[in-house]
């Protein structure tokens, strides 16, 4: 469960995604566990970089950064939104500087540019230059990044099949993956589900819609949703169970364009 946000990590919301997968036929293995509870290991990890002089504190807030990101002639070779090295060089007395007048810092690994490449099951060949990626937030949380990587090797994850709207994302993680020695995964990057407008669905554009508000909204049961699945992948979705639809997948069947929301969705 990657509670690190706030908005994740109420225990309710929690057994809410849980229930919901158990009402499709999606179970997992093992006991469930939380990045919250994972803190020391993500600090271990961390502990290891910094041992080998790859860490530095980052003091600059998000505004600051982008705006040093548009006033800059040139943006910074990166995925969007990278760091533009600004405390990269900081000396001790500039960073004593920083602390006495409060700042806290956030810590962040020092890359000198590498670009890695990358095969994706659906976009083939990809490649990104990796930027100095936050590796822990300036309020003491372990960054996304990090947390997913040490998650991975932990639990001996071998293929990441996600949206690929965090395809920019993969060079960051290889790139942490090979300095903390840790098998690669394959990756399959899918396109997003968007609305009638084009724009993915997201928890930041409203609630999330559960089972349990289909059903008392709309009348929609995991039949209905396990259909749609199967018609969004070229698949008749009439009568199928989730266990016919892992028999039928095929992953040439992905789509590479964004796939329209579904008719009970709209209300999102």
């Amino acid at each position: 469960m990657e509670d690190l946000d706030r908005y994740q990590s109420s225990i309710d919301t929690e057994r809410s995604q849980l229930d919901d997968l158990a009402a499709l036929g999606i179970d997992w293995d093992g006991a469930v566990l939380r990045q919250s509870d994972r803190f020391d290991r993500y600090a271990a990890a961390i502990d290891e970089l910094t041992a080998r002089g790859l860490v530095y504190e980052c003091y600059c807030s998000r505004r600051e950064i982008r705006d040093e990101i548009e006033s800059a002639a040139h943006a910074p070779h990166g995925p969007p939104g990278s760091y533009p090295g600004t405390c990269r060089d900081l000396t001790e007395s500039e960073r004593v500087q920083r602390r006495t007048a409060g700042r806290r810092p956030a810590l962040r690994l020092r890359t000198d540019g590498h670009v890695i490449v990358f095969d994706d099951a659906v976009h083939g060949e990809s490649a990104g230059r990796v930027d100095d990626v936050v590796l822990r937030r300036n309020d003491g949380v372990p960054a996304y990044n990090l947390a997913v990587v040490v998650d991975d090797a932990a639990q001996g994850v071998t293929e990441v099949v996600r949206g690929d709207d965090l395809l920019s994302s993969t060079p960051r993680q290889i790139h942490l993956q090979r300095l903390l020695g840790y098998p690669q995964p394959t990756h399959v990057h899918v396109p997003l589900v968007v609305d009638a407008h084009g724009e993915r669905l997201a928890k930041r554009r409203g609630e999330p819609i559960t089972m349990s508000d289909l059903a008392d909204r709309a009348g929609i049961g995991p039949a209905d949703v396990v259909a749609w699945i199967a018609v969004s992948l070229g698949i008749d979705g009439r009568a199928i169970t989730l266990r016919d639809l892992v028999d039928r997948f095929e992953r040439a069947a992905i789509p590479s364009d964004p796939c329209p929301a579904p008719p009970f969705a709209s209300s999102h």
